[in-house]
Protein backbone atom coordinates (compact mmCIF):
# COMPACT_ATOMS: atom_id res chain seq x y z
CA UNK A 1 0.00 0.00 0.00
CA UNK A 2 1.70 3.25 -1.01
CA UNK A 3 0.79 6.53 -0.53
CA UNK A 4 -2.14 7.84 -2.45
CA UNK A 5 -3.92 10.98 -3.28
CA UNK A 6 -7.08 8.72 -2.19
CA UNK A 7 -9.68 11.19 -0.28
CA UNK A 8 -9.16 9.33 2.99
CA UNK A 9 -5.31 10.36 2.89
CA UNK A 10 -6.69 14.17 1.29
CA UNK A 11 -8.78 14.36 4.21
CA UNK A 12 -6.54 13.18 6.86
CA UNK A 13 -3.33 15.92 5.42
CA UNK A 14 -5.93 18.23 5.67
CA UNK A 15 -6.62 17.85 9.15
CA UNK A 16 -3.01 17.50 9.96
CA UNK A 17 -2.72 21.12 8.26
CA UNK A 18 -5.61 23.10 9.76
CA UNK A 19 -4.56 21.30 13.30
CA UNK A 20 -0.64 22.77 12.87
CA UNK A 21 -2.41 25.90 11.86
CA UNK A 22 -3.89 26.36 15.08
CA UNK A 23 -0.80 25.30 16.61
CA UNK A 24 1.49 27.50 15.28
CA UNK A 25 -0.50 30.43 15.47
CA UNK A 26 -0.72 29.41 19.52
CA UNK A 27 2.70 28.94 19.42
CA UNK A 28 3.77 32.91 17.64
CA UNK A 29 1.12 34.48 19.31
CA UNK A 30 2.76 33.41 23.01
CA UNK A 31 6.36 34.71 21.39
CA UNK A 32 5.14 37.89 19.79
CA UNK A 33 3.36 38.75 22.95
CA UNK A 34 5.98 38.08 25.44
CA UNK A 35 8.24 40.28 23.09
CA UNK A 36 5.53 42.72 23.53
CA UNK A 37 5.01 42.15 26.92
CA UNK A 38 8.48 42.19 28.23
CA UNK A 39 9.10 45.52 26.46
CA UNK A 40 6.04 47.17 28.17
CA UNK A 41 6.72 45.99 31.65
CA UNK A 42 10.55 46.95 31.66
CA UNK A 43 11.31 49.46 29.19
CA UNK A 44 14.13 47.86 27.77
CA UNK A 45 15.14 47.18 24.27
CA UNK A 46 18.05 44.81 25.08
CA UNK A 47 15.20 42.64 27.18
CA UNK A 48 13.69 41.96 23.87
CA UNK A 49 16.97 41.20 22.31
CA UNK A 50 17.93 38.27 24.76
CA UNK A 51 14.74 36.90 23.65
CA UNK A 52 15.10 37.25 19.91
CA UNK A 53 18.92 35.22 21.17
CA UNK A 54 17.02 32.39 23.34
CA UNK A 55 14.87 31.74 20.22
CA UNK A 56 18.37 31.35 18.06
CA UNK A 57 20.18 29.73 20.58
CA UNK A 58 17.06 26.53 21.27
CA UNK A 59 16.62 26.58 17.45
CA UNK A 60 19.93 25.94 16.50
CA UNK A 61 20.69 23.62 19.40
CA UNK A 62 17.09 21.71 18.53
CA UNK A 63 16.62 21.20 15.81
CA UNK A 64 18.91 17.68 14.85
CA UNK A 65 17.24 16.34 17.52
CA UNK A 66 14.08 17.08 16.95
CA UNK A 67 14.59 15.63 13.67
CA UNK A 68 15.56 12.43 15.16
CA UNK A 69 12.64 12.03 17.07
CA UNK A 70 10.60 13.02 14.44
CA UNK A 71 12.07 9.92 12.15
CA UNK A 72 12.11 7.10 15.29
CA UNK A 73 8.49 7.75 16.24
CA UNK A 74 5.15 7.86 14.46
CA UNK A 75 4.23 11.00 13.46
CA UNK A 76 1.05 11.47 14.93
CA UNK A 77 2.38 10.55 18.32
CA UNK A 78 5.47 13.01 18.07
CA UNK A 79 3.38 15.78 17.14
CA UNK A 80 0.95 15.24 20.35
CA UNK A 81 4.02 14.97 22.69
CA UNK A 82 5.07 18.26 20.98
CA UNK A 83 2.05 20.01 21.97
CA UNK A 84 1.49 18.13 25.50
CA UNK A 85 5.50 19.70 26.09
CA UNK A 86 4.04 22.68 25.36
CA UNK A 87 0.83 22.77 27.20
CA UNK A 88 2.76 21.69 30.39
CA UNK A 89 5.56 24.53 29.64
CA UNK A 90 2.50 27.05 29.62
CA UNK A 91 0.66 25.76 32.42
CA UNK A 92 3.95 26.03 34.58
CA UNK A 93 4.36 29.69 33.23
CA UNK A 94 0.55 30.37 34.43
CA UNK A 95 1.80 28.81 37.87
CA UNK A 96 4.89 31.61 37.99
CA UNK A 97 3.25 34.15 36.71
CA UNK A 98 0.00 34.25 39.45
CA UNK A 99 2.13 33.15 41.99
CA UNK A 100 5.02 36.41 41.46
CA UNK A 101 3.03 39.05 41.18
CA UNK A 102 3.36 42.31 39.01
CA UNK A 103 6.55 43.74 40.71
CA UNK A 104 9.27 40.73 40.00
CA UNK A 105 8.78 41.14 36.13
CA UNK A 106 9.59 44.94 36.21
CA UNK A 107 12.98 44.21 36.81
CA UNK A 108 14.74 43.29 33.40
CA UNK A 109 17.76 41.42 34.92
CA UNK A 110 14.99 39.68 37.97
CA UNK A 111 15.67 36.17 37.72
CA UNK A 112 11.76 35.45 38.11
CA UNK A 113 11.26 36.82 34.80
CA UNK A 114 14.01 35.45 32.69
CA UNK A 115 12.54 32.43 34.49
CA UNK A 116 9.24 32.95 33.29
CA UNK A 117 10.57 33.72 29.88
CA UNK A 118 12.70 30.91 29.59
CA UNK A 119 9.69 28.42 29.95
CA UNK A 120 7.38 30.44 27.39
CA UNK A 121 10.09 30.38 24.65
CA UNK A 122 10.54 26.71 25.38
CA UNK A 123 7.19 25.91 25.22
CA UNK A 124 7.28 27.89 21.67
CA UNK A 125 10.42 26.14 21.01
CA UNK A 126 8.99 22.51 21.08
CA UNK A 127 6.56 23.37 18.75
CA UNK A 128 8.96 23.44 15.77
CA UNK A 129 8.70 19.49 16.14
CA UNK A 130 5.27 19.89 14.49
CA UNK A 131 6.64 22.18 11.29
CA UNK A 132 9.51 18.90 10.83
CA UNK A 133 6.92 16.63 11.09
CA UNK A 134 4.85 18.18 9.22
CA UNK A 135 7.26 17.90 6.45
CA UNK A 136 7.14 14.59 6.91
CA UNK A 137 3.80 13.97 6.86
CA UNK A 138 3.48 15.53 3.23
CA UNK A 139 5.51 12.86 2.22
CA UNK A 140 3.78 10.17 3.57
CA UNK A 141 0.02 10.89 2.55
CA UNK A 142 1.14 12.87 -0.77
CA UNK A 143 2.41 11.26 -4.00
CA UNK A 144 5.41 12.33 -5.10
CA UNK A 145 4.11 14.23 -8.79
CA UNK A 146 1.39 16.06 -5.90
CA UNK A 147 4.01 17.42 -3.59
CA UNK A 148 4.81 20.62 -5.12
CA UNK A 149 0.89 21.28 -4.74
CA UNK A 150 0.83 20.09 -1.01
CA UNK A 151 3.78 22.07 -0.13
CA UNK A 152 2.35 25.17 -1.34
CA UNK A 153 -0.84 24.51 1.18
CA UNK A 154 1.62 24.29 3.68
CA UNK A 155 2.97 27.85 2.30
CA UNK A 156 -0.64 29.02 2.45
CA UNK A 157 -0.78 28.04 6.09
CA UNK A 158 1.97 29.52 6.98
CA UNK A 159 1.17 33.07 5.94
CA UNK A 160 -2.16 32.85 7.38
CA UNK A 161 -0.64 32.27 10.42
CA UNK A 162 1.63 35.03 9.99
CA UNK A 163 -0.94 37.51 9.17
CA UNK A 164 -3.35 36.22 12.23
CA UNK A 165 -0.31 35.99 14.88
CA UNK A 166 0.23 39.72 14.30
CA UNK A 167 -3.01 41.03 15.19
CA UNK A 168 -4.04 38.75 17.78
CA UNK A 169 -0.89 38.94 20.11
CA UNK A 170 -0.93 42.64 19.98
CA UNK A 171 -4.79 42.92 20.90
CA UNK A 172 -4.12 40.40 23.69
CA UNK A 173 -1.56 42.32 25.31
CA UNK A 174 -2.91 45.67 24.50
CA UNK A 175 -6.32 44.87 26.17
CA UNK A 176 -5.96 42.03 28.58
CA UNK A 177 -2.47 41.74 29.36
CA UNK A 178 -0.45 38.70 29.79
CA UNK A 179 -2.93 36.23 31.51
CA UNK A 180 -4.85 36.10 28.55
CA UNK A 181 -2.81 35.11 26.57
CA UNK A 182 -2.03 32.57 28.62
CA UNK A 183 -5.27 31.32 29.55
CA UNK A 184 -5.76 31.58 25.34
CA UNK A 185 -2.66 29.59 24.88
CA UNK A 186 -3.59 26.08 26.94
CA UNK A 187 -6.90 26.03 26.01
CA UNK A 188 -5.31 26.38 22.50
CA UNK A 189 -3.39 23.60 22.79
CA UNK A 190 -5.59 21.24 24.70
CA UNK A 191 -8.04 21.65 21.54
CA UNK A 192 -5.15 20.91 19.13
CA UNK A 193 -4.11 17.81 21.24
CA UNK A 194 -7.88 16.59 21.18
CA UNK A 195 -8.38 17.42 17.77
CA UNK A 196 -4.76 15.08 16.82
CA UNK A 197 -6.17 12.57 19.04
CA UNK A 198 -8.85 11.63 16.65
CA UNK A 199 -7.02 11.25 13.78
CA UNK A 200 -6.14 7.85 11.94
CA UNK A 201 -2.25 8.46 10.54
CA UNK A 202 -0.97 5.70 8.54
CA UNK A 203 2.63 4.92 9.48
CA UNK A 204 6.20 3.28 8.74
CA UNK A 205 8.20 1.41 10.54
CA UNK A 206 11.23 3.30 11.70
CA UNK A 207 14.30 1.51 9.75
CA UNK A 208 17.28 1.73 12.45
CA UNK A 209 20.11 3.51 10.74
CA UNK A 210 23.87 2.23 11.09
CA UNK A 211 25.07 2.48 14.87
CA UNK A 212 21.86 2.14 16.58
CA UNK A 213 19.65 4.51 18.32
CA UNK A 214 22.54 6.06 20.29
CA UNK A 215 23.46 8.31 17.26
CA UNK A 216 20.06 8.02 16.19
CA UNK A 217 20.09 12.48 16.19
CA UNK A 218 23.81 12.91 16.03
CA UNK A 219 25.08 15.91 14.19
CA UNK A 220 28.07 14.31 12.08
CA UNK A 221 25.89 12.08 11.23
CA UNK A 222 22.79 14.12 9.80
CA UNK A 223 25.65 15.76 8.14
CA UNK A 224 26.85 12.48 6.44
CA UNK A 225 23.18 12.31 5.10
CA UNK A 226 22.84 15.37 3.56
CA UNK A 227 26.76 15.20 1.92
CA UNK A 228 25.54 11.81 0.65
CA UNK A 229 23.12 13.39 -1.51
CA UNK A 230 24.99 15.05 -4.63
CA UNK A 231 24.54 19.28 -4.46
CA UNK A 232 21.71 19.14 -1.30
CA UNK A 233 24.68 20.29 1.37
CA UNK A 234 25.40 23.11 -1.52
CA UNK A 235 21.25 23.78 -1.40
CA UNK A 236 21.38 24.35 2.11
CA UNK A 237 24.11 26.38 2.28
CA UNK A 238 22.56 28.66 -0.29
CA UNK A 239 19.31 28.79 1.60
CA UNK A 240 21.58 29.26 4.97
CA UNK A 241 23.63 32.37 3.14
CA UNK A 242 20.40 34.13 1.61
CA UNK A 243 18.72 33.95 5.43
CA UNK A 244 21.70 35.67 6.15
CA UNK A 245 21.32 38.69 3.69
CA UNK A 246 17.68 38.42 4.84
CA UNK A 247 18.60 39.15 8.36
CA UNK A 248 19.18 42.88 7.15
CA UNK A 249 15.12 42.93 6.22
CA UNK A 250 13.98 41.45 9.60
CA UNK A 251 15.86 44.14 11.32
CA UNK A 252 15.60 47.34 9.19
CA UNK A 253 12.17 46.65 7.91
CA UNK A 254 9.91 47.67 10.25
CA UNK A 255 12.40 51.07 11.17
CA UNK A 256 12.47 52.02 7.41
CA UNK A 257 8.51 51.73 6.93
CA UNK A 258 7.91 54.14 10.41
CA UNK A 259 10.50 56.73 8.71
CA UNK A 260 7.84 56.94 6.01
CA UNK A 261 4.88 56.85 7.84
CA UNK A 262 3.10 56.71 11.21
CA UNK A 263 2.82 53.42 13.26
CA UNK A 264 -0.47 53.14 12.91
CA UNK A 265 0.08 53.52 8.75
CA UNK A 266 2.72 50.92 9.06
CA UNK A 267 1.24 48.45 10.91
CA UNK A 268 -2.49 48.10 8.54
CA UNK A 269 0.04 48.05 5.58
CA UNK A 270 1.90 45.38 6.84
CA UNK A 271 -1.17 43.05 7.28
CA UNK A 272 -2.16 43.83 3.90
CA UNK A 273 1.10 43.04 2.66
CA UNK A 274 1.17 39.66 4.55
CA UNK A 275 -1.21 38.84 2.19
CA UNK A 276 1.14 38.31 -0.12
CA UNK A 277 2.19 34.92 1.42
CA UNK A 278 -1.37 33.65 1.20
CA UNK A 279 -1.33 34.41 -2.36
CA UNK A 280 2.32 32.61 -3.61
CA UNK A 281 0.66 29.28 -1.57
CA UNK A 282 -2.61 29.31 -2.97
CA UNK A 283 -0.79 29.89 -6.36
CA UNK A 284 1.74 26.97 -6.18
CA UNK A 285 -1.31 24.77 -4.63
CA UNK A 286 -2.72 25.56 -7.88
CA UNK A 287 0.01 25.24 -10.46
CA UNK A 288 2.51 23.39 -8.87
CA UNK A 289 6.47 24.35 -9.13
CA UNK A 290 7.06 23.36 -12.27
CA UNK A 291 9.22 19.75 -13.44
CA UNK A 292 12.41 21.36 -11.86
CA UNK A 293 11.56 22.41 -8.15
CA UNK A 294 14.90 23.66 -7.74
CA UNK A 295 15.49 26.02 -11.02
CA UNK A 296 12.32 27.57 -9.54
CA UNK A 297 13.78 28.14 -6.28
CA UNK A 298 16.73 29.97 -7.98
CA UNK A 299 14.36 31.75 -10.03
CA UNK A 300 12.54 32.47 -7.22
CA UNK A 301 15.46 34.14 -5.62
CA UNK A 302 16.61 36.18 -8.68
CA UNK A 303 13.30 37.93 -8.07
CA UNK A 304 13.41 38.31 -4.10
CA UNK A 305 16.88 40.14 -4.17
CA UNK A 306 15.90 41.93 -7.52
CA UNK A 307 13.25 43.44 -5.60
CA UNK A 308 15.26 43.78 -2.60
CA UNK A 309 18.09 45.97 -4.37
CA UNK A 310 15.35 48.54 -6.20
CA UNK A 311 12.42 49.00 -3.38
CA UNK A 312 14.34 51.52 -1.51
CA UNK A 313 15.89 53.41 -4.57
CA UNK A 314 13.82 56.34 -3.50
CA UNK A 315 12.17 57.36 0.00
CA UNK A 316 8.29 56.21 -1.41
CA UNK A 317 6.38 54.21 0.49
CA UNK A 318 4.47 53.23 -2.60
CA UNK A 319 7.84 51.60 -3.82
CA UNK A 320 8.78 50.14 -0.21
CA UNK A 321 4.63 48.70 -0.37
CA UNK A 322 5.06 47.29 -4.03
CA UNK A 323 8.32 45.69 -3.29
CA UNK A 324 7.35 44.18 -0.20
CA UNK A 325 4.03 42.77 -1.86
CA UNK A 326 5.60 41.19 -4.61
CA UNK A 327 8.72 39.86 -2.22
CA UNK A 328 5.72 38.18 0.23
CA UNK A 329 4.33 36.84 -2.72
CA UNK A 330 7.17 35.05 -3.80
CA UNK A 331 9.06 33.82 -0.82
CA UNK A 332 6.22 30.50 -0.58
CA UNK A 333 7.72 29.39 -3.89
CA UNK A 334 11.58 29.48 -2.35
CA UNK A 335 10.44 27.58 0.60
CA UNK A 336 8.03 25.30 -1.00
CA UNK A 337 10.83 24.34 -3.47
CA UNK A 338 13.17 23.53 -0.94
CA UNK A 339 11.01 21.63 0.86
CA UNK A 340 10.13 19.00 -2.56
CA UNK A 341 13.38 18.54 -3.36
CA UNK A 342 14.21 17.60 0.21
CA UNK A 343 11.00 15.00 0.03
CA UNK A 344 12.28 13.35 -2.94
CA UNK A 345 15.75 12.88 -2.63
CA UNK A 346 16.05 12.09 1.12
CA UNK A 347 15.38 8.66 2.04
CA UNK A 348 11.70 8.91 4.12
CA UNK A 349 13.19 7.41 7.22
CA UNK A 350 15.76 9.73 7.72
CA UNK A 351 13.91 13.32 6.42
CA UNK A 352 13.11 14.47 10.28
CA UNK A 353 17.10 14.43 10.58
CA UNK A 354 17.70 16.41 7.53
CA UNK A 355 14.62 19.05 8.24
CA UNK A 356 15.60 19.22 11.52
CA UNK A 357 19.07 19.96 10.38
CA UNK A 358 18.61 22.14 8.05
CA UNK A 359 16.06 23.91 10.24
CA UNK A 360 18.79 24.71 12.38
CA UNK A 361 21.31 26.42 10.20
CA UNK A 362 18.88 28.28 8.06
CA UNK A 363 16.27 29.45 10.62
CA UNK A 364 18.86 30.29 13.05
CA UNK A 365 21.07 32.91 10.09
CA UNK A 366 17.84 35.21 10.15
CA UNK A 367 17.93 36.31 13.47
CA UNK A 368 21.91 36.37 13.79
CA UNK A 369 22.21 38.80 11.20
CA UNK A 370 19.45 40.94 12.30
CA UNK A 371 21.55 40.96 15.70
CA UNK A 372 24.03 41.81 14.04
CA UNK A 373 23.50 44.42 11.50
CA UNK A 374 21.23 47.02 14.23
CA UNK A 375 24.81 48.51 15.61
CA UNK A 376 25.93 48.48 12.12
CA UNK A 377 23.27 50.59 10.63
CA UNK A 378 22.79 52.20 13.49
CA UNK A 379 26.47 53.63 13.96
CA UNK A 380 27.87 53.26 10.42
CA UNK A 381 25.46 52.99 7.43
CA UNK A 382 23.11 56.25 9.23
CA UNK A 383 26.04 58.83 9.56
CA UNK A 384 27.66 57.76 6.82
CA UNK A 385 24.55 58.89 4.94
CA UNK A 386 23.59 61.89 7.08
CA UNK A 387 26.58 63.95 7.23
CA UNK A 388 29.30 61.33 6.35
CA UNK A 389 31.10 61.04 3.42
CA UNK A 390 27.91 58.75 1.61
CA UNK A 391 25.63 61.64 1.77
CA UNK A 392 28.44 64.04 -0.16
CA UNK A 393 28.85 61.06 -2.82
CA UNK A 394 25.90 59.11 -3.07
CA UNK A 395 23.42 62.05 -1.37
CA UNK A 396 22.55 64.17 -4.65
CA UNK A 397 20.72 60.66 -6.70
CA UNK A 398 20.34 58.51 -3.84
CA UNK A 399 19.14 61.19 -1.19
CA UNK A 400 20.45 61.66 2.53
CA UNK A 401 19.29 61.32 6.27
CA UNK A 402 19.37 58.22 8.46
CA UNK A 403 16.46 56.15 6.20
CA UNK A 404 18.95 56.58 3.53
CA UNK A 405 21.46 54.80 5.41
CA UNK A 406 19.18 51.44 5.65
CA UNK A 407 17.62 52.26 2.04
CA UNK A 408 21.69 51.83 0.76
CA UNK A 409 21.97 48.38 3.06
CA UNK A 410 18.94 46.92 1.55
CA UNK A 411 19.84 47.64 -1.52
CA UNK A 412 23.72 46.31 -0.70
CA UNK A 413 21.90 43.14 0.32
CA UNK A 414 19.93 42.76 -2.70
CA UNK A 415 22.81 42.79 -4.97
CA UNK A 416 24.60 40.37 -2.70
CA UNK A 417 21.87 37.81 -3.24
CA UNK A 418 21.37 38.44 -6.91
CA UNK A 419 25.44 37.78 -7.40
CA UNK A 420 25.49 34.78 -5.37
CA UNK A 421 21.73 33.21 -6.67
CA UNK A 422 23.51 33.70 -10.34
CA UNK A 423 26.69 31.51 -8.78
CA UNK A 424 24.21 28.76 -7.96
CA UNK A 425 22.72 28.61 -11.32
CA UNK A 426 26.00 28.26 -12.79
CA UNK A 427 27.46 25.90 -10.17
CA UNK A 428 28.12 22.01 -10.52
CA UNK A 429 26.22 21.48 -7.29
CA UNK A 430 23.17 23.13 -9.01
CA UNK A 431 23.12 20.47 -12.45
CA UNK A 432 24.13 17.59 -10.31
CA UNK A 433 21.25 18.16 -7.70
CA UNK A 434 18.78 18.69 -10.68
CA UNK A 435 20.15 15.27 -11.86
CA UNK A 436 19.75 13.83 -8.88
CA UNK A 437 16.16 15.24 -8.47
CA UNK A 438 15.25 14.04 -12.21
CA UNK A 439 16.39 10.00 -11.77
CA UNK A 440 16.26 9.35 -8.24
CA UNK A 441 12.64 7.30 -7.53
CA UNK A 442 10.34 9.54 -5.60
CA UNK A 443 10.97 8.75 -1.87
CA UNK A 444 7.50 6.42 -1.16
CA UNK A 445 7.05 5.26 2.33
CA UNK A 446 5.07 2.30 2.71
CA UNK A 447 2.08 2.45 5.46
CA UNK A 448 1.85 -0.21 7.58
CA UNK A 449 -1.93 -1.29 7.65
CA UNK A 450 -2.16 -0.63 11.31
CA UNK A 451 -2.60 2.66 11.91
CA UNK A 452 -1.48 5.24 14.32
Amino acid sequence: MTATSSPRSRRTFQHALANTLVASVVNSTVWFAVTFWVYLETRSVFATGVISGIFLGLTALSGVWFGGLVDHHRKRDVMIGSSVASLGLYAASLAVYLAAGPEPFRDPTGPVLWGFVLLLMSGVIVGNIRGIAMSTVVTLLVPEPERDRANGMVGTVTGVAFLVTSVISGLLIGMAGMLAVLLVALTATAAVIAHLATLTIPEVRAVPTAGGGRRRTDLRGTVALVAAVPGLLALIAFSTINNLLGGVLMALADPYGLSLVSVEVWGLLFGVLSTGFIIGGLAISKRGLGRNPLRTLLLANLVLWGVCSVFALRSSIVLLAVGFFIYMCVVPYAEASEQTVLQKVVPFERQGRVFGFAQSVEQAASPLTAFLISPVAQFVFMPFMTDGAGAEWLGPWFGTGPERGMALLFTIAGVLGLVLTLVALGSRQYRLLSRHYRDVPAAAPTPELAAA
